[in-house]
């Protein structure tokens, strides 16, 4: 018997046209916005460092004692993802793959931070590779280095001097969004508010992801775009995804060719291709600078 599978939600969002919300999204509901974070928690890494807070090159120990003395891991190490630390970290034998962050409460991410030159899978700066582990560890040190908890730091350092208020880790109920299951009820988010928060665990809308890519990339409101934005020629893009969120975000700096596509559901690397479809769309279309503020539904 075939299965009829629903469409999955989306939201699209450029400069160049009226925003596209379809099967049941909605640009004005919080969702997850994954890997994005690594974008801001980057940009807050630049931010600290212009007021004199830090200086990207700072190892890692200087504002973490609990890393070994020896670890010579530097916090713009840990933000373009040479730091050596593996994607992951080292999961507890009680950890629900349905919800993989649970259990990286602050006693774990103590004890891995306790033995992180052990967990290293290279010596820092011997190559790239791509960590959750060391943004949850950059996060840290952030925190540590501002003097506050990362969503405040963030906000005072980057979403209010980009006038982008829709961006929490803690979203309102009434305005969440969340993928359903096979009988339509809501799925569960994975549990991201503890350690690895600067690594994924934001929520936004993407009104608010569209006016944060058009700040930091589009308009360069904060300065040149931070090391944490993915690169492929001159575009700059990041994507992101969890358990049942994907999004990508991307501009051409120095252009207004920009685009944000987020989907509920679905595989990650459609959202990806879609979000590619958008820009090359918007380099072709006349230019424009404003985010739209009608939504086109379907």
């Amino acid at each position: 018997m075939r299965q009829f599978l629903r469409p999955a939600p989306i939201c699209a969002i450029s400069g160049t046209g009226p925003v596209r919300a379809e099967h049941g999204h909605d640009p004005d509901a919080y969702v997850e916005i994954g890997s994005v974070t690594k974008a801001l928690t980057g940009t807050l890494l630049t931010r600290l460092a212009d007021a004199g807070q830090l200086d990207p090159d700072d190892r890692l120990t200087v504002w973490l004692p609990a890393v070994p003395a020896g670890s010579e891991i530097t916090l713009r190490q840990l933000a373009d993802h040479t730091s050596g630390l593996p994607r992951l970290h080292p999961q507890p034998s009680s950890t629900d793959p349905r919800d993989p962050y649970a259990t990286l409460d602050s006693e774990e991410f103590d004890r891995i931070l306790r033995r992180l030159d052990t967990i290293a899978a290279r010596e820092p700066g011997a190559g790239e590779e791509y960590s959750n582990l060391g943004y949850a560890v950059l996060g840290a040190a952030l925190e540590a280095a501002g003097s506050g908890t990362y969503e405040e730091l963030l906000r005072t350092y980057v979403l209010t001097p980009l006038g982008v208020d829709e961006v929490t880790a803690s979203p309102p109920a009434d305005r969440t969004l969340t993928a359903r299951g096979l009988f339509g009820r809501p799925r569960a988010p994975w549990t991201m508010t503890g350690p690895i928060l600067p690594a994924g665990g934001l929520w936004a809308t993407p009104r608010a992801v569209a006016g944060l890519v058009k700040g930091l990339l589009v308009d360069r409101a904060l300065g040149e775009p931070a090391v944490s934005w993915q690169r492929a020629g001159e575009l700059r893009w990041h994507n992101g995804a969890t358990r049942d969120a994907s999004v990508f975000a991307g501009a051409f700096p120095g252009t207004t060719t920009w685009a944000v596509v987020h989907r509920l559901g679905g595989r990650p690397d459609r959202t990806d291709r879609a979000g590619l479809k958008l820009l090359a769309e918007a380099r072709k279309a006349p230019q424009g600078r404003g985010i739209p503020e009608r939504p086109a539904t379907g």
